[in-house]
């Protein structure tokens, strides 16, 4: 049993310093990580950010077109709803322009 004790201290001793060094490798790798991901984050928020102020531009261009026509908009919309409603169905009465009354 005397013989294992020299044996098992020499592995030890050499199993050691690969622990210490394999732990710092996998420290430098996790950090590595940590900055690839926040180079990424910080992009797409730039991306995010732009997108957004594009968007707003957006808004303040269809405010700006609503305010200074006023409801006019809206009702020229609804006009086009109703005609298109007279369109589909048929109805209302046929003008017949070959004709011309008589005063």
């Amino acid at each position: 049993m005397g013989a294992w004790i020299p044996i098992v201290a020499i592995i030890m001793g050499c199993l050691i310093p690969m622990v210490a060094i394999w732990t710092k490798h996998q420290q430098k790798v996790a950090e590595m990580q940590i900055g690839t991901t926040a180079a990424a984050t910080a992009e797409k928020a730039a991306q995010y950010a732009s997108q957004v102020s594009e968007l707003e531009d957006r808004v303040r261009v269809l405010e700006r077109i609503v305010t200074d026509r006023g409801y006019d908009v809206a009702t020229q919309i609804e006009a086009l709803r109703d005609q298109r409603t007279v369109e589909e169905k048929g109805a209302g009465t046929p003008l017949n322009l070959g004709t011309k009354e008589n005063a």
